[in-house]
């Protein structure tokens, strides 16, 4: 038998001897963790692979409910679950140690991108300087100014997080646009750059 098919089976043995409780935690820390992996590597690398870090952009730093903070909690409840399942008993407790743990990655992630978000702003980039940039988007934005999304954008060697809207189409992750507007401190209005258009830039 191949070795492929022996680690196949060996993975099958180990999941169908999980409970509940610890395939769901293992479910949502595997899931999490990759989600996790390509935030970072988005954020610290950006679009031209040399930026800096902008933790929020151009938005409030302290802003809880958000996808990022989402994925960090659930990253810190399922590993911390994993974690401590063979040494707490009770489902109840160990739930609540998760969730706490889950509640402190967010805080303290949060802690980490503001004081990073403090340190590039010494630089005194104005939002203002973003209109007629291209930018590449992070989170989807919803079709004629139905909800925000937000894109990354480089602003003299600084990449930067900053809310957006179009009045254009839905325009998914990881598509290229062009600001059109700065609409306040922190709302940019973006169009989506066709191929045809993407060349002119």
């Amino acid at each position: 038998m191949c070795p492929y098919l022996l680690n196949e089976i060996d993975m099958d043995i180990w999941w169908n001897s999980l409970d509940l409780f610890l395939k769901i935690m293992w479910s949502i820390a595997l899931v999490t963790s990759v989600i996790f992996i390509i935030q970072m590597v988005m954020t610290f690398v950006g679009m031209d692979a040399d930026g800096d870090l902008d933790g929020d952009g151009g938005s409030a730093p302290f802003q809880l409910f958000t996808f990022r903070n989402l994925i960090n909690f659930f990253l810190g409840f399922s590993w911390t679950g994993i974690a401590f399942y063979p040494t707490i008993e009770s489902t109840l407790a160990l739930t609540l140690l998760a969730t706490f743990m889950g509640l402190l990655l967010v805080a303290l992630v949060m802690l980490l991108f503001y004081g990073l978000s403090r340190t590039v702003q010494s630089g005194n980039i104005d939002i203002r300087q973003a209109a007629g940039l291209t930018a590449i988007v992070y989170i989807p934005i919803a079709a004629r100014r139905a909800r925000a999304g937000k894109i990354q954008v480089n602003i003299r060697q600084t990449v930067r997080e900053y809310d957006a809207m179009t009045d254009g189409a839905e325009i998914p992750t990881g598509r290229q646009v062009r600001i059109v507007e700065v609409m306040d401190g922190h709302m940019l209005l973006v169009e989506e750059l066709h191929e045809h258009s993407i060349h002119q830039y």
